[in-house]
């Protein structure tokens, strides 16, 4: 009796079960988590940075001088009167003119001055231009009251004291050096190719500057006209020094006014402050839209 042997095949070769990977993040989850974080940090910088302007408000309010002492009873004699007195019995609309003369000659000459010496540099290679730029910058390292002197002198040689062009002159020294090196850093990203063809189709220096260059450079005006803008805006030591009447403060002088040797209305300072606030962000509105790429793009290239 013969026996029979059944074969089995052995089942193919199968590749070995690797271990469960333990479960991680979903990457749907992880960048949630990140959106969260993020978020949250801004939100609490912006509270951060609005509380100054909240306050400022808050106080303003409070009919008292001594009210920012106890703030909570704020709260139950809110007003206005603070800013009916400021507009009313005081001097804001003359220091409101002063101040736009001042901060818009400052601005319009101050970048006219900056642009076209950002320009020169960038573009010119006469000599010594190099050593030009730094000459600008050494011009910003001597503090005010080194300067005040020789400035009131100047300014009285001239019979300029006392008067809007001479504080605007004196800011445009401070300024333009700044906005000069902005300026140049601006230009220097422009290729030199536009120039070129400005001069195939028959313009001239100036004229390729101010209809081919200049509409491109919008970003960087903006940000030299803020820059101009603010820091004759805010500016104290200067005018206090130069400007002689009352009805020629600008605001930030006007605010000493309210602050004598015994005494000082905080409550309509901090009214004024906010009535001051209102130009600088009307400005800031207007600009804002080149502002970034302004303050981005120059750094670009050296």
């Amino acid at each position: 009796m013969s026996t029979t042997t059944v074969k089995t095949t052995a089942p193919a070769d199968q590749p070995p079960k690797s271990p469960a990977a333990p479960r991680g993040v979903r990457r749907g989850e992880n960048s949630r988590r990140t959106s969260v974080v993020s978020h949250g940090i801004l939100i609490v910088a912006s509270l951060i940075a609005l509380f100054p302007v909240v306050w400022l408000v808050f106080l303003s309010l409070g009919p008292d001088k001594d009210d920012y002492l106890h703030p909570g009873g704020i709260w139950g004699k809110m007003s206005l009167d603070n800013y009916t007195f400021v507009l009313q019995q005081t001097k804001f609309f003359d220091w409101l003119t002063s101040t736009l003369i001042v901060t818009l000659g400052t601005t319009l000459i101050g970048v006219v001055i900056a642009a076209t010496t950002g320009y020169a540099v960038s573009r010119m290679r006469f000599p010594g231009y190099k050593k030009f730029m730094w000459v600008l910058l050494v011009t910003q390292m001597f503090p005010v009251a080194v300067l005040m002197v020789p400035m009131y002198q100047i300014l009285s040689k001239l019979q300029l004291v006392d008067s809007y062009l001479g504080l605007i002159l004196v800011y445009c020294t401070t300024t333009v050096p700044y906005c000069a090196w902005l300026m140049k850093g601006y230009f220097d990203t422009i290729p030199f190719e536009i120039d070129e063809a400005g001069r195939v189709d028959g313009l001239s220096p100036f004229g390729t500057f101010a209809r081919l260059i200049l509409p491109l450079a919008k970003p960087g005006l903006a940000v030299a006209a803020f820059y101009s803008f603010l820091t004759a805006f805010g500016e104290v030591a200067f005018a206090s020094t130069f400007m002689l009447s009352d009805t020629k403060y600008t605001f930030a002088v006007g605010l000493q006014t309210f602050v004598s040797e015994h005494d000082a209305q905080r409550n309509l300072m901090a009214a004024t402050a906010v009535l001051i606030a209102i130009p600088v962000s009307a400005f800031f509105y207007f600009v804002q839209k080149n502002l970034v790429t302004g303050l981005t793009a120059g750094g670009t290239k050296g």
